[in-house]
């Protein structure tokens, strides 16, 4: 049921830059339709969260560069609803920004932090678990994030430990883990005392500010002293001033890991973050020699466990090729094997610094 408290803050200035060639600077990962389903990822998102807040509690935080692609997708967000970062610094800003602008329209708001990139298969589960946290939230300073349940020791994520074995549905957080190696990711599986970190949050605009002012306050006042100008048309100019005055930093690192009051609601939803072109390959269909392709390809033998996603007009044939990446997109062509995958950050450092801004 929709509440006029519940509000919806949708993180999407990040480049997705593991995600190289096919998302890029100009036109990231979550303005594209990924997954080949009609709609791009910021959209699916937006539609995610229909049923909890009606369409003026969402607000979309982005870089001023993304400003016409997340008007031309999300058409129904007011300028007000489009909150644009003069540049870029991690997720702390951006959550901090949204909050304190969401309390001056609204001081008793319960808020949602999501990426604008993730999957999510089941939407029933999610909704519940959300229901439970906000519903948690709401008359609490508890601070709540989703915790996915784990299905194998994967190294691309952080990890969330809950204290001791709990049976409550809300679950206390004893401490997070980024990204550990594989002995110790295999051996927080075998404990079952971890999550993954989904990296969406849950969380009254009283407490996430109150925690902004004990753990990051250089940030917490220099947003504090422009609110006046919040759904103005200072608006733009005093958030740049803003940005100059603290560091960037993650939610993680600058608030979560500090905080006391952090509790998980694990979540089993079908979700993936599709952060790498191995978890797009997890995600999509395959044929009988586990390939997920997307455009005009012809696959002869030897072709096994790839990624292929090419431009429709453009015909690409591949024989021999195993648990490998294929992609390309606007005059930039990735051949790489998935398990090096970690390697594209490099790979695209290299062709920024070598041939130029426009293959990024």
């Amino acid at each position: 049921m929709k509440n006029n408290n519940q509000y919806v803050v949708i993180m999407a200035g990040g480049i997705g830059s593991r995600f190289w060639p096919f998302s890029r600077q100009h036109y990231p990962k979550q303005f594209q339709d990924v997954l080949g389903v009609g709609k791009t990822l910021i959209q699916q998102t937006s539609q995610r969260f229909s049923a909890l807040c009606p369409p003026e509690n969402y607000f979309v935080v982005t870089n001023a560069a993304y400003y016409e692609l997340v008007k031309h997708q999300l058409p129904h967000l007011s300028d007000d609803q489009i909150l644009l970062e003069p540049t870029a610094k991690n997720t702390a800003p951006c959550i901090a920004y949204a909050a304190y602008k969401i309390r001056e329209r609204n001081p008793n708001a319960n808020i949602i932090v999501t990426p604008s990139d993730h999957l999510i298969l089941d939407s029933y589960a999610f909704m519940e678990k959300l229901k439970i946290a906000l519903d948690t939230t709401q008359w609490s300073s508890k601070i709540i994030t989703l915790g996915i349940e784990p299905t194998r020791p994967d190294t691309g994520y952080g990890y969330i430990q809950i204290e001791e074995r709990q049976y409550d549905e809300v679950k206390k957080v004893k401490m997070f883990t980024e990204k550990p190696n594989q002995a110790l990711a295999e051996a927080f599986i075998e404990s079952g005392d971890f999550y993954w970190n989904a990296g969406i949050f849950v969380w009254n605009v009283q407490t996430v500010i109150s925690s902004f002012e004990e753990h990051q306050p250089d940030m917490a006042e220099a947003f504090e002293d422009i609110t006046a100008d919040f759904y103005t048309e200072r608006e733009n100019e005093s958030v740049q001033a803003a940005y100059s005055r603290f560091h960037g930093i993650s939610i993680d690192y600058g608030i979560m890991e500090k905080s006391k009051n952090v509790y998980v609601v694990p979540c089993d939803c079908g979700w993936s973050d599709l952060g790498t072109w191995k978890s797009l390959h997890e995600t999509l269909p395959k044929d009988k020699n586990q390939n997920a392709i997307q455009g005009n390809v012809l696959a002869y033998e030897g072709v096994k466990n790839c990624i292929i996603k090419t431009p429709k007009d453009r015909l690409v044939v591949v024989k021999g090729l195993e648990n490998f990446i294929v992609a390309e997109y606007n005059n930039v062509l990735l051949i790489c094997p998935k398990d090096e995958e970690q390697r594209i950050k490099h790979f695209l450092e290299d062709a920024k610094n070598k041939k130029g801004e426009k293959f990024v």
